[in-house]
């Protein structure tokens, strides 16, 4: 089976699947076809699925992952490297601009909401939504999974905590590992109790990245964007964390990345890492 004919079984395979969506009618043109796939992969409620389904949206994923283009770590420079910085850590730290999704390191970090279900708005550009579009539905099973290990312990109405860090596979990513984290939602004035929240965001992650022995990982800006942190405070309190920790388990990575999407942020992060 080529792409093209993965597509469109998973097309059908997911409108049958979704009930609701059985009988539309779906475009010949591939990018259509590519957005209702990610749409139905986005609705759907997390649960079983035939293997054989799951086979071959596996191999639709890691081929898409291998035409958008797998960046590895070696690809990935340092500060020292791409910005002569001076930094105590400069070997140890990147800043990279781009696609998370493409990253083939030892964990990439999603910002996720207190549901932990990933986001089912479909083709929302959000990175909850992008990291569990390019893992595949098993990814949102887990972390179900997880949820009701959760609910068992802790009552059905149980929600993740701000700043707690789980780890899933990274199931069709090229990353090996997702560490999925509730960032601080910031309504109103920026307050201590955000910025306290943010930090242990970065500090769970990195205790589970020693506790898992996983040696790189590329950090999202948890908690910018709709949750509206600061760019510029998130960032400071991001390096500073990260640097503070380094400074005791600097041995313990190899690698510890910044991920940017915007120019913007890129500026910031290489202004506080000179």
């Amino acid at each position: 089976m080529n792409q093209e004919e993965r597509l469109d079984y998973l097309v059908e395979k997911f409108k049958e699947d979704s009930v609701r969506y059985k009988d539309m009618e779906v475009s010949r043109d591939p990018e259509e076809k590519r957005a209702v796939l990610r749409s139905l992969m986005n609705i759907r409620m997390p649960g079983e699925m035939e293997e054989e389904i799951l086979r071959v949206q596996d191999d639709y994923l890691q081929e898409r992952a291998r035409e958008k283009g797998i960046v590895t770590l070696a690809e990935i420079r340092t500060i020292a490297e791409t910005q002569n910085s001076k930094h105590r850590h400069r070997d140890k730290l990147s800043v990279w601009q781009g696609d998370i999704t493409r990253l083939e390191v030892g964990a990439i970090v999603n910002a996720a909401n207190s549901q932990m279900l990933g986001c089912f708005v479909p083709m929302h550009t959000c990175i909850d939504n992008c990291i569990h579009t390019f893992a595949g539905v098993e990814l949102r099973s887990a972390c179900n999974r997880y949820m009701n290990h959760m609910r068992i312990r802790y009552g059905r109405d149980y929600e993740e905590p701000t700043g707690e860090a789980f780890l899933t596979e990274g199931y069709n990513l090229p990353a090996e590992n997702v560490i999925h984290t509730v960032g601080p939602i910031v309504e109103g004035r920026l307050k201590d109790r955000h910025r306290n929240d943010l930090k242990k965001c970065y500090e769970n992650i990195l205790e589970c990245c020693v506790k898992h022995g996983i040696r790189s990982v590329a950090f999202c800006c948890i908690s910018t964007g709709v949750f509206h942190f600061p760019n510029d405070e998130a960032a400071r309190i991001a390096a500073d964390t990260v640097s503070e920790y380094l400074d005791v388990k600097e041995d313990a990575f190899d690698r510890v990345i910044f991920n940017v999407f915007k120019d913007f942020d890129k500026e910031i992060y290489e202004s506080l890492l000179r």
